[in-house]
């Protein structure tokens, strides 16, 4: 595992940073992000054949702060998009 390498935790810790893994096959910290990537793909990545990585950076940052955070809901927020759940909750 390329993560949990002596050289990838040596060049962590020299910079301050302490790493977060869960033990040998516990996915479930990373059930949300893995939930997320896979959203991104099928409804952007799969359906786009970008001419530039700049385009790609463009709409994948377009995607996420337009559709994603304010226009998709989220089942596990009640249906509300994240932005409008922040609003309801704080």
């Amino acid at each position: 595992m390329q993560y949990a390498s002596g050289d990838y935790r040596q060049a962590l810790r020299a910079g301050g940073v302490v790493a977060s893994m869960s033990r040998k096959g516990n996915c479930y910290d990373n059930a949300t992000m893995e939930s997320f990537w896979s959203t991104l793909k099928l409804d952007l990545i799969y359906r786009r054949n970008f001419v530039s990585h700049r385009q790609a950076r463009t709409e994948i940052f377009d995607y996420i702060e337009v559709f994603y955070n304010r226009q998709r809901t989220h089942s596990a927020l009640g249906y509300f998009s994240p932005v409008d759940f922040e609003l309801i909750n704080n």
